[in-house]
Order: structure tokens, then C-alpha cells, then sequence
């Protein structure tokens, strides 16, 4: 296989280019920024961007841009052109981040619109001459008017996805009039929520590898401990941060914060309930896929859509 390949290779290369930023909005922006700060180079331009976090935080990807553009330009690539290629390079990465956003959310969607929508129940399904090895009961997919269904379809998920990012986004960011010059900033509302949201999930993922570690009788001390970490410490800063986004007024950040804390108690709940059942107990393999035009098992690889 080569996952150990690809994943270790991604994470290195992850590593590499946070390693890059740094340099580009440290020391490539020292090179100058004449179109914000005139003829301010060196220890000048530093105390001016970074004066405060205001005016840093206000700059970030601009510094990104133009510091590594004048990496670039030192190497003999014409400025504006330097400045042209790492815009492409941040649009894409917002691309791709885009992309990978819609399809997780469309996979969270689908699995929570299943969990709580009407069922057909095992029974009724082998009735019907369903294999129901690997059911635990299926959502009924006849027509429905009960949302829940709509949204267990790839495409209503998606949809789904679309449309209240889309509705977030048409809002302005925190502090600002709502204007057509302000409007497509809404996503800042949330973004208070990105920091311990992301170390939440990692903590899940330890959380994963620890069960299947368990599973197979692997000692999982080297999983469980970063994974208590992981959990801990961010749930402890998002609820103080609650608070203090309460006495603000910052009511929708509260409330997805309480949803995203709800869903992570749920999940912790969970595993808790399975953990003793599990040692051991290696899951079965799952049934193959199948081609939706043929009924016959897919190839392997390809794009899950």
C-alpha cells in the first residue's frame, strides 16, 4: 500500500510549506511593500505591519503574497509577475480547501440526516431479500416530504452544504454595515471557531486510531494520551470563549460552538459505550463495492464522489 507514502509525504510537505509562510511573512516582507508602506523596508516595515495584532491580523494574506513574491523577484522573477503566481497559489489552496469543505460537510450531513431520519428496519429489509449483514436498517427511499430524507441523498447534502455557506457568506463581517462593499466577509463570524474546532478533530482522530489499535490488542498509550489532550484543552478554551462571546452579543457563535461541544460529547459518549465491547474484536471486512451501471464490484481506487 502506499498510504504510509502518501500520508507521511503530505505531512512532511505540510510541515515544509508552514515553514515557507513563515519565512515569506517574516523575513520576504522585510524586502519592502511599496504599495501599503511606501519606501519602509527592514525594522521599519516590521514595527509598521506588526505594530499591533489589528493591523497584522488585517494583512495576512497580503503579507503572505507579497513576501514570498519578493523571494521570487530576488531570483530574478519580475515583481508584479512574482506577485501574480502566489495570488494564483493562495486562490488555489482557497479552491481546494473549498472543495474539501463542501465534500466533508456533505459526508457529516448525510450521516446525521441517517442517524436521526425514518428507517426500514432489518427485518422488513430481509423480508425484501436484503443482505442485511452489513444493515443495521436503511433509510426508506421512497418520496418523502420529511427533510431528513432529502438530505440522505449525496446530492440534498450537497446542496445543503452549498446553500448555508453561500447564505453565510452574503453576510458582513462582525462590526461592519451591512453593504454591497461589505457583504462576502461572513465567513469571519466563524472564524474564531476554526482554531479549537481543527484540534477537536484531531483529538477524534486519535480517537479513531485508538480503537482500531484496541481492537487489534496494540498498545495504545501513545494514542490515548494526545488524544485526552487534544479533547481537553480545546473543549475547555471554546467554552471560555462562549462566555465572553455571550456578553458580546455574538449569539451564532455561541450557538455553533454549543452545537460543535453537543456533537463532540456525543461522539465521546459513544466511544465510551464501545470501548469495552471491542478489544479484540477485529471488524469485519466490509461487502465490496459495486458499480452503480453494472451492479458489479468497482475497481479499486478512483474518486469517492
Amino acid at each position: 500500500s502506499d498510504a504510509q507514502f502518501v500520508g507521511y509525504g503530505s505531512m512532511l510537505l505540510e510541515g515544509f510549506l508552514a515553514t515557507l509562510v513563515i519565512l515569506a511573512v517574516a523575513a520576504g516582507i522585510g524586502f519592502g511593500w511599496p504599495a501599503k508602506f511606501g519606501d519602509a523596508s527592514g525594522a521599519a516595515l516590521w514595527n509598521q505591519l506588526y505594530s499591533d495584532w489589528n493591523t497584522a491580523t488585517g494583512t495576512a494574506i497580503g503579507a503572505f503574497v507579497v513576501g514570498s513574491a519578493n523571494f521570487l523577484e530576488a531570483l530574478g522573477v519580475n515583481h508584479t509577475m512574482a506577485t501574480a503566481l502566489m495570488g494564483v497559489l493562495v486562490a488555489s489552496f482557497a479552491g481546494t480547501t473549498l472543495d474539501t469543505a463542501t465534500r466533508l460537510q456533505r459526508y457529516v450531513v448525510q450521516e446525521l440526516a441517517a442517524t436521526f431520519a425514518p428507517k426500514v428496519s432489518p427485518s422488513a429489509m430481509a423480508a425484501e431479500g436484503y443482505d442485511t449483514e452489513f444493515e443495521r436498517g436503511t433509510v426508506g427511499k421512497s418520496l418523502s416530504l420529511n427533510p431528513l430524507v432529502w438530505l440522505t441523498n449525496r446530492h440534498g447534502a450537497t446542496l445543503f452544504a452549498v446553500l448555508t455557506a453561500f447564505a453565510l457568506a452574503l453576510f458582513p463581517k462582525p462590526g461592519d454595515p451591512w453593504t454591497k462593499e461589505t457583504i462576502g466577509t461572513g465567513g469571519l463570524i466563524l472564524w474564531p471557531l476554526f482554531g479549537a474546532t481543527n484540534q477537536l478533530l484531531g483529538g477524534l482522530a486519535f480517537l479513531v486510531v485508538s480503537f482500531w489499535l484496541w481492537r487489534r490488542r496494540i498498545p495504545i498509550v501513545f494514542t490515548v494520551v494526545p488524544m485526552a489532550f487534544m479533547l481537553l484543552l480545546p473543549a475547555w478554551a471554546m467554552l471560555t470563549d462562549v462566555m465572553r462571546w455571550w456578553g458580546k452579543g455574538q449569539y451564532l457563535l455561541v450557538g455553533v460552538a454549543l452545537l460543535i461541544f453537543a456533537l463532540e460529547i456525543w461522539l465521546i459518549i459513544e466511544a465510551f459505550l464501545m470501548w469495552p465491547k471491542v478489544k479484540g474484536v477485529v471488524e469485519p471486512a466490509l461487502p465490496p463495492l459495486k458499480n452503480a451501471g453494472t451492479g458489479q464490484p468497482a475497481a479499486e481506487g478512483g474518486r469517492s464522489c
